[in-house]
């Protein structure tokens, strides 16, 4: 299955979830009425499966991260092998993409934009050029704006209008650089994602 590049509404709507993690797309007037319209039709419906809600929660986080199907399950495999809890190893894992830090840092408004300025060579990783999206970024890696994109509008607008960061990235808005300095615990990430979901849902796989 490929990435979706529809309008994020749209899903953020169908999933009643925000995949922006501002709101936005649920909190509106007419966005809540809709909601609960939804919510009094699906109560009148059958209930949903188990297996679907294993399956509207890998959607949920598969869309918010903007990877592909075969991405997301290479994560999840790779976090399976890991050590540890694998449902929060996953989180790590997808948190821990170029495109994310990119994103978590301020240098754009969305993760779809901070993949667009992967791709478009804007971004050095540790010095060098890094136009891979999906690249894996370590703690103690440093992510810097190109020279040549600084005053990009779309990095200075993402910026100023960046109220906080997250405390497991640290920012130099000045220089436009950022150090991925630990990873993330668990109360820092969304907490409306129940990744446990999502662990039930590949084991039924196999």
């Amino acid at each position: 299955m490929s990435r979706y590049t529809g309008p994020v509404w749209k899903k953020s709507k169908k999933l009643n979830f925000s995949l922006l993690e501002n709101g936005k797309e649920t909190n509106s007037r007419r966005e809540q009425e809709r909601a609960k319209n939804r919510r009094f039709n699906q109560v009148r419906r059958k209930k949903q499966t188990e297996y679907g809600l294993q399956l509207a929660e890998k959607q949920k986080v598969r869309y918010m991260y903007g990877v592909t199907e075969k991405q997301f399950h290479n994560t999840y495999d790779k976090a399976n092998k890991m050590p540890g809890i694998t449902g929060f190893n996953f989180l790590c894992l997808l948190e821990s993409r170029l495109d994310n830090m990119v994103y978590r840092m301020g240098f754009a408004p969305t993760r779809r934009a901070a993949r667009q300025l992967v791709n478009h060579g804007h971004i050095l990783l540790n010095g060098k050029k890094n136009d891979i999206p999906s690249t894996r970024v370590k703690v103690g890696d440093t992510i810097t704006v190109r020279e040549k994109s600084l005053q990009l509008d779309i990095i200075k607008d993402a910026l100023e209008a960046r109220d906080h960061f997250v405390s497991f990235v640290d920012v130099d808005v000045d220089k436009r650089e950022g150090k991925f300095v630990r990873m993330p615990e668990r109360s820092e990430l969304n907490q409306e994602i129940n990744e446990a979901l999502i662990v039930e849902y590949y084991n039924k796989l196999g």
